[in-house]
């Protein structure tokens, strides 16, 4: 049996617990609402797993074949005691929160031991008491509600404590329709909604919205160009490179603070949360287009630090703390003393060997940090687990040996966000797992876990498998990109061979023999699922057929490009119709978990390749 995270303090008693269809849940008579919302969890934890449909009582005293929930002053706020005994199992918490922590672990036991439960004593805390997820859900994805609320369980299910949405444009603000007219935006009323869901499972829901640079619909519609840092915004096409590079707001121009403020008033009613992220985060055109005149007078540093004060003073007289991305004030750390005194930096490094001279400097400098690592499925179909694990784990150990008050886990959705939501969920338990213990399991050991306990995989390998699938996509959505957007454009053949040489196409044929080799692995693994786990095996499985198409473009393209020996390769009109059926099936996948959002812009380029490959001769 495996707990994830791994609790501080475990140690088996002989003998073992036997759940019968009688036994009850039993709440101390002076527990209240959320106490009764946790033994609900409980109670739908045992019947999804042993089909027995447990009683909730209230009761003082503790009788044999009874599940009792208690707290106790003596215990701090987010740890738990858990207790298996021979005639009854004890769950203490020191508040709501502790308790419901000792009610996930115990649903995790009986996810895996079913009835019979080994008799143990647990004392478990968190190391971090910030524990946090973050998903983008305004570049190409936007979730159903139904996806958050399931989200929302699985972070709580793995203790999990916060939850930020990111947000450019993807909310129906109401004087910004020009934003959202092409889009199916999140309501006020599904993020109350989701708000008052998070709460009941004790997930701080905290708003986080961009506020400064990366507004690129707002800043290319025809009430709000002029607010754009550099001229012509409206005008362009639109390119997802172009997305990510530029569309600063033009901070000389009163209007843009306005309409940052009048965005930030609207929104910020419908969190409970403490906390506001205005994001700030790479603001590259700032001073080079309409503040040039200004950033030569006082210095882009300071042009960034003013603007995010006054963003700062709104979501204060809101009552909100502010956070921020740290990657521009890391340039000149100092600068933090210019913030208010309870800004939260959110100081992010998505390399395997994440950067500690950054932690350092921010510390020194006065910074109260969040250290950000990443799940690793932007710009591809599967997400590349070991590097997830690498940056996680290091930024894990870093957060814990500098004490900052927290750790975020990221999951971005560049280029449009292809990958499936699942795929980030063993990047997220990486996550959940390293922030909550700083004991942190190798590799393989950590996936063999996730396998057993999430996905309740009896050989405990599915997850080792969705690591070899997950590191063989060499024409990345990224190059799928980059390639058909520098075409677009007329870029000079150096531009378009440099790329090509990127992906390395001598590599593709052999890495296809290794998809279709984790294809037939994840068909074999079927028996070893629990049924209510079958069904992300197809998610992977058309993720591969993905995978495996666009590494076969790729090498079609690199031959015409790069002058490759003619070696054997697909037709380009079968990959154009094998395109066309796989997208089929992907937009299927797509609307099983969100509105349609962005994915007439994926299908914008899959169209275009699928053209593209019936004009090679």
């Amino acid at each position: 049996m495996y707990l994830i995270p791994s609790p501080q303090k475990l140690t088996y008693t002989p003998n073992e617990f036997t759940l019968k269809y009688d036994t009850q849940i039993i709440l101390n008579s002076r527990l209240g609402f959320m106490e009764y919302n946790y033994a609900r969890i409980l109670k739908d934890n045992i019947k999804k797993h042993v089909c027995f449909g447990l009683n909730i009582t209230k009761a003082d005293d503790q009788r044999d074949n009874g599940i009792y929930l208690n707290l106790s002053p003596s215990l701090k706020e987010q740890e738990y005691t858990l207790s298996v005994q021979e005639t009854k199992i004890t769950l203490t918490g020191g508040s709501s929160t502790g308790l419901l922590y000792a009610v996930q672990t115990l649903s995790q036991m009986i996810s895996q031991c079913l009835a019979v439960i080994p008799c143990l004593e647990i004392s478990d805390y968190p190391e971090l008491i910030n524990r946090g997820y973050y998903y983008d859900v305004t570049r190409g994805r936007i979730p159903t509600l139904e996806t958050l609320k399931a989200l929302a369980d699985k972070l709580s299910y793995y203790k999990l404590n916060q939850l930020q949405l990111y947000v450019e444009h993807s909310f129906l603000f109401k004087d910004f329709s020009e934003v959202w007219r092409d889009d199916t935006p999140l309501t006020a009323e599904e993020i109350l909604e989701i708000d008052r869901y998070c709460n009941n499972l004790n997930i701080e829901l905290v708003p986080s919205i961009a506020s400064f640079g990366h507004l690129h619909k707002v800043l290319c519609t025809k009430t709000y160009e002029e607010l754009c840092e550099l001229n012509g915004s409206n005008s362009d096409s639109f390119s997802y490179m172009g997305r990510m590079e530029h569309h600063t707001v033009d901070i000389t121009n009163d209007k843009s603070f306005l309409m940052i403020e009048n965005m930030l008033t609207e929104f910020i009613p419908l969190f409970s949360s403490k906390h506001f992220n205005i994001c700030a985060d790479e603001t590259f055109d700032l001073g080079k287009g309409k503040s040039k005149e200004l950033a030569a007078k006082i210095g882009t540093e300071q042009m960034y630090v003013d603007f995010v004060a006054k963003i700062c003073e709104v979501v204060k007289h809101h009552g909100k703390r502010p956070m921020f991305w740290g990657d521009i004030i890391v340039a000149n750390p100092s600068a933090i003393q210019q913030l208010p005194q309870d800004i939260i930096c959110l100081n992010w490094d998505y390399c395997t060997k994440p950067s500690e001279a950054n932690i350092k400097k921010l510390k020194d400098a006065g910074a109260v940090q969040y250290l950000c690592p990443g799940v690793h499925g932007w710009r591809r179909l599967v997400n590349h687990l070991r590097n997830a694990y690498d940056n996680i784990s290091e930024m894990s150990k870093y957060a814990h040996s500098y004490n900052v008050l927290g750790l975020l886990n990221t999951d971005w959705g560049d280029y449009g966000h292809i990958n499936q939501p699942e795929f980030s969920i063993p990047g997220m338990i990486y996550g959940a797992a390293f922030s909550w213990n700083s004991d942190i399991p190798g590799y393989d050991e950590i996936n063999r876990q996730i396998s057993m306990v999430e996905y309740l995989d009896r050989s405990g390998n599915l997850v080792s498998i969705f690591d070899r699938m997950g590191s063989q996509d060499y024409y990345l959505w990224s190059h799928t990109v980059q390639f058909k957007e520098l075409t677009k454009r007329d870029a000079p053949l150096e531009e378009i061979t440099k790329l090509l040489q990127e992906v390395n196409p001598k590599t593709l044929p052999h890495s296809n023999q290794l998809i279709i080799k984790s294809t037939k692995e994840l068909y074999q693994s079927l028996p070893q699922l629990d049924s209510q786990n079958r069904a992300v095996v197809k998610a992977y499985l058309i993720a591969a057929k993905g995978m495996e198409l666009f590494n076969s473009i790729g090498l079609v393209i690199a031959k015409q490009f790069l002058k490759l020996p003619d070696t054997e390769s697909d037709s380009p009109k079968d990959l154009a119709v094998a395109l066309e059926y796989w997208f089929k099936d992907y937009k299927e996948l797509w609307r099983s978990s969100s509105k349609e959002g962005e994915l007439y812009r994926l299908q914008e380029v899959i169209l275009w390749y699928a053209d593209y490959l019936r004009e090679i001769v």
